[in-house]
């Protein structure tokens, strides 16, 4: 098992907590399909990721990986679905790994925790853990995939804008203002 930049597996659990501010099952499975897809990819390759989910699977990547929000080679794309599509930043090759619903029958303290089926004050984070380290790629599904071109070209350079709104720069693709002042929130804030 490849820890990353961690000498361990308790280290990189240290590092998981600290980072998502508790202990986190998904960031453990998160580890299981970092590790996956540096076996299924090729050697050497400099890797971005597609995230479909904004829970603790992201935070594994960024710790694992150098992928992460702030430097564009980590995107989310909210689907609701835990798997993540790992990709050569070249070609756009790359494989997509996600949790088996299907295989997490043979896993049941890992299935009732991810349904939600053991109310928190009953379930056994050593148990949880345990049981996915002993499950490993044992729970997931891989495919190849082929990434859309416009997905992996290199970000748009040009200088930013200043809104006649807000008076807040951004970039000048987003059109006449900014996208704020265009009322494009997804309503969490005013």
């Amino acid at each position: 098992m490849n820890y990353g930049r961690f000498a361990s597996y308790e280290d990189f659990l240290k590092e998981l907590e600290q980072f998502h501010g508790k202990m986190a099952p998904g960031g453990v499975l998160g580890l299981q399909m970092v590790n996956l897809a540096w076996e299924l990819l090729p050697p050497g390759i400099e890797m971005d990721v597609i995230c479909e989910t904004r829970k603790c699977l992201t935070d594994a990547i960024q710790l694992l990986t150098p992928c992460t929000v702030g430097n564009h080679w980590l995107k989310v794309v909210d689907t609701g679905r835990f798997a993540a599509v790992f990709y050569d930043k070249r070609t756009g090759k790359g494989v997509r790994i996600s949790l088996s619903t299907e295989k997490l029958k043979n896993f049941p303290v890992i299935h009732d925790w991810f349904f939600k089926l053991t109310p928190k004050k009953d379930q056994s984070l050593e148990a949880i853990l345990g049981e996915i380290c002993r499950a490993g790629y044992d729970i997931l599904d891989h495919r190849p995939v082929q990434v859309d071109p416009q997905v992996f070209k290199p970000r748009d350079k040009t200088p930013p804008v200043v809104c006649p709104i807000c008076g807040e720069a951004y970039p000048p693709a987003h059109g006449d203002r900014c996208r704020g002042c265009q009322g494009v929130t997804d309503g969490t804030f005013r």
